[in-house]
C-alpha cells in the first residue's frame, strides 16, 4: 500500500516548495512569484490583498507526523507520514533548560515519554501553572537536551491505540534541527507550531529566537522555502513576521481566546479573530488561517452531526488568506456523528468522507493522524474533480 501511495502522489512530494508557494501567493503565475522574493516584508497588506484561487491538489499534513499509527513526535512517525504521501510534516516545538528546541505536543512529557519511570528524575515532578492552568509533571524546560535524549517516547493515547503501544521505548525526543534534516532528506515540507510563547518569554526561553536560527541554518529563509510555522497566538507571529519571510500560519480554536491576548487583558476572542474584519487583520502578519474543524464544519448542537459549512473558508479566501483545517482523525470519537461507523468509540469511522467533506467546503489543506486514509481520499477527489 505504501508504495502505491508514494507513486501516486510523488509528483506533489518532490514539489513540495513549489506547490507551497503557490498556495502563498495564490496560486499566481511568474510575475506574482517574483513579488514573493521581495526582501521587505512591510508591504504585507498589499501581498495579503492578492486574490487566492483554489489548487487542484490541497495538502495533506502528518500532524506530529503519522501519529494514528505511531507514538507522535518520533523521527518514525514523521517518516511513515511521508511513505504514506503527506507533503508536509509537523513538530510542535517547546526549549529544553539550556534553550533547544525539541518536537514534544507539551512541555509537560509524563504522557508521551517513560520520565515517570526514571527514577533518577523523581525529584523533577513539579507543578506549574502554564496559559493560566496548574499542570503537574515533568516539563522539559527543567531538562537539558542531554537529559532528554536519555528519554524514550511512548504512546500518548494507549487506550485509543493499543496497536501503538508496541512502539513505546523504541524511539527518542528528536530536535527541530533533527526534524528539518528528516523533511529536506525526503523533500518534504515542515510545518512547526510554538507552543506556549508567552509562557516560555516568562521564564526567559523565548522560542522565536532560536526557531528563527533553526531555520537559517537550515536555509529555510524565503517566503517559497517549504516551510509553515504556526501559533495559536498573535503576537509571537506578530514577532515573528518581522525576523523571517516564511509563511505564517494563526491557528484558531473554536472556543476561547489566544494567551497573550488575555495575559494582557486584550477582550479579543478566537471568535473575532474569524469575523471578517479579524481576517483582515490576520492577513497583515500571517499568510494562512488555521481553524478548528468545527469551526469549518459547525455540528450540530443536538444531533452531533455536521451541516453547511460556515463562512470562515470563503471569508478567509477573500481576505488573502489559506486554510488548513486540524484535525483529522480515524476514530470514531473524534468524528462528528454523521462520520462515525458503529458505536466503538475506539474503532475507524469514515474519515474518507470527512476528508472529502472539507476539500468540498474549500479548505486548501488538512491536519491528520491517519495522512494514508487522507491521502487516498484527497487523490480520488482530485480525479473525481477532473
Amino acid at each position: 500500500m505504501t508504495s502505491r501511495v508514494r507513486r501516486a502522489t510523488a509528483p506533489i512530494a518532490t514539489a513540495t516548495s513549489t506547490v507551497l508557494l503557490a498556495l502563498v501567493v495564490g496560486g499566481q503565475p511568474a510575475a506574482t512569484a517574483q513579488q514573493a522574493e521581495r526582501t521587505d516584508r512591510a508591504d504585507r497588506p498589499g501581498r495579503a490583498a492578492q486574490p487566492v484561487t483554489q489548487l487542484d491538489t490541497p495538502l495533506v499534513v502528518g500532524h506530529r507526523g503519522a501519529s494514528g499509527y505511531r507514538p507522535e513526535h518520533t523521527l518514525a512517525a514523521y517518516r511513515l507520514a511521508v511513505q504514506m504521501g503527506a507533503e508536509v510534516i509537523e513538530p510542535d516545538l517547546v526549549p529544553t533548560k539550556d534553550g533547544v528546541l525539541v518536537a514534544r505536543h507539551e512541555n509537560e512529557i509524563s504522557g508521551t515519554t517513560d520520565v515517570a519511570d526514571r527514577p533518577e528524575f523523581a525529584d523533577r515532578r513539579t507543578t506549574k501553572v502554564v496559559d493560566g492552568v496548574p499542570i503537574t509533571g515533568w516539563f522539559t524546560e527543567d531538562f537539558t537536551l542531554a537529559e532528554l535524549r536519555t528519554l524514550r517516547a511512548v504512546e500518548r493515547l494507549p487506550e485509543v491505540r493499543p496497536a501503538n503501544t508496541e512502539f513505546d521505548g523504541r524511539y527518542g525526543i528528536p530536535t527541530l534541527a533533527q526534524v528539518l534534516r528528516l523533511a529536506d532528506r525526503l523533500d518534504v515540507a515542515v510545518a512547526p507550531e510554538t507552543k506556549h510563547p508567552t509562557y516560555f518569554d516568562s521564564i526567559g526561553l523565548s522560542l522565536e529566537e532560536p526557531l528563527v536560527a533553526e531555520l537559517r541554518a537550515a536555509g529555510l529563509t524565503k517566503r517559497k522555502s517549504p516551510v509553515l510555522v504556526q501559533s495559536f497566538e498573535t503576537a509571537n507571529l506578530r514577532e515573528l513576521d518581522t525576523m523571517t519571510k516564511v509563511p505564517l500560519v494563526q491557528l484558531v480554536s473554536g472556543s476561547g481566546a489566544p494567551y497573550d491576548a488575555v495575559a494582557a487583558g486584550e477582550p479579543t476572542t478566537y471568535a473575532d479573530l474569524v469575523t471578517p474584519a479579524g481576517l483582515a487583520e490576520v492577513s497583515t502578519y500571517a499568510d494562512w488561517l488555521g481553524p478548528e474543524k468545527n469551526v469549518v464544519l459547525p455540528r450540530d448542537p443536538v444531533t452531533g452531526a455536521t451541516g453547511e459549512p460556515s463562512a470562515v473558508v470563503d471569508d478567509a479566501h477573500a481576505a488573502g488568506l489559506r486554510v488548513v483545517v486540524y484535525t483529522l482523525r480515524a476514530e470514531n470519537q473524534f468524528m462528528a456523528t454523521n462520520f462515525r461507523r458503529g458505536t466503538d468509540p475506539d474503532a475507524f469511522g469514515d474519515m474518507g468522507t470527512e476528508t472529502v467533506a472539507f476539500l468540498e467546503a474549500g479548505v486548501d489543506a488538512l491536519f491528520t493522524d491517519h495522512p494514508d486514509i487522507a491521502v487516498d481520499a484527497r487523490d480520488a477527489w482530485v480525479v473525481d474533480r477532473g
